[in-house]
C-alpha cells in the first residue's frame, strides 16, 4: 500500500472514530496491509488495519463479526468499502513463533477446535471451492514451469474430489499458522488475520504444516499424524489436503523442494 494513501486514509479514520495513531508497525508478517497502534477517546488500546484488497481476504471483516473475539481478536470498528478495520489489541502481541513448533501444534489445535463453528442458513461467506478453484487457475497458467506434472495435476484433481467428498463443513480461518496468533491479555493466544471460506476442517490443518518445513520435509506421515490427532479430525484427510497443497498451491518457484514431499505423501497410500 503506498504509504502517502494509507496516512491519507488512516488520518481520515482518526477524525471519523477519535483516534490517536502512533507509529505504523515495521513488518507486518506476510501482509501489505498498514497497521498501526491506535488509542481510543476513552483511552483504550487498539489497532488500525488498512488492509490490502484481495481475493482471499475478502470476508475478514464477517468473520470476525461472527467469531466475535472467541478465539480472534475483536472487531471494534470497521469500513468495509475501504477495507479498513479498528482492531482489539493484543498485549503485549508476540507472536506465537516464539515457541518450539510442537508448542505451537498444542495451541494451533485448540484455536482452530474452537474456531471451527457450523454456520446458520443464510451467510455471506464463499465456499472453499472459490479459493481452489483460484489456485487451480493460477496453477494451471503456469504449467509451463511445472517440473512434474503428474504430481501436479494429481494435486489439482485432489482439489476438487476432496470437495466432493467432505462430509462436514464450518467457517474456516484458511491462513492460520504461528504467525497469525498473538499473546493478549484477554486470553493468552488471540487469532488475527483470518480469511474465511465454508469448507470442511482437515483443510485448515494444512496451512501450520506448511509453515513447518523442516519437519513436515523429514517425517510427513508422523507430523501430519500428530497434528491430526491433536485437531480431532481424520489424518488421513489431512494428508490428502496436505498433498494437494503441495503439489498444486501456485507458488514462484516449482523448484522448491514441496512437489518431493508431495510426493512422499502420494507414496504413503500406495
Amino acid at each position: 500500500m503506498a504509504r502517502g494513501l494509507a496516512d491519507g486514509t488512516a488520518n481520515e479514520l482518526a477524525r471519523r472514530w477519535s483516534l490517536t495513531l502512533g507509529p505504523p508497525f515495521e513488518g507486518v508478517e506476510g501482509s501489505g496491509s498498514w497497521v498501526a497502534p491506535a488509542t481510543r477517546a476513552d483511552g483504550t488500546s487498539a489497532v488500525l488495519k488498512l488492509a490490502v484488497p484481495h481475493m482471499e481476504g475478502e470476508h475478514e471483516i464477517q468473520g470476525l463479526r461472527f467469531w466475535d473475539g472467541d478465539p480472534t481478536v475483536r472487531l471494534l470498528a470497521a469500513d468495509e468499502r475501504a477495507w479498513t478495520l479498528l482492531l482489539e489489541r493484543c498485549e503485549p502481541g508476540t507472536s506465537l513463533r516464539e515457541l518450539p513448533e510442537p508448542e505451537q501444534d498444542v495451541v494451533l489445535a485448540a484455536l482452530l477446535r474452537r474456531l471451527w463453528r457450523p454456520l446458520p442458513a443464510f451467510h455471506p461467506f464463499r465456499p472453499l471451492s472459490a479459493l481452489t478453484a483460484s489456485w487451480s487457475a493460477e496453477a494451471l497458467a503456469d504449467s509451463a514451469s511445472w517440473p512434474d506434472a503428474g504430481i501436479v495435476r494429481d494435486g489439482l484433481r485432489l482439489f476438487e474430489e476432496l470437495r466432493r467428498t467432505a462430509t462436514s463443513n464450518v467457517l474456516l480461518a484458511t491462513d492460520l499458522h504461528a504467525g497469525n496468533v498473538l499473546r493478549a491479555q484477554r486470553e493468552p493466544w488471540l487469532v488475527i488475520d483470518p480469511k474465511p471460506f465454508v469448507g470442511e476442517p482437515a483443510f485448515d490443518g494444512t496451512q501450520h504444516l506448511l509453515n513447518c518445513p523442516r519437519r513436515l520435509w523429514a517425517d510427513p506421515a508422523g507430523t501430519i499424524r500428530r497434528y491430526a490427532e491433536l485437531l480431532e479430525i481424520d489424518s488421513e484427510r489431512l494428508r490428502l489436503w496436505t498433498f494437494a497443497r503441495l503439489a498444486a498451491d501456485p507458488r514462484e518457484d516449482w523448484n522448491d523442494g514441496r512437489l518431493a514431499v508431495a510426493k512422499t505423501l502420494g507414496e504413503l497410500a500406495e
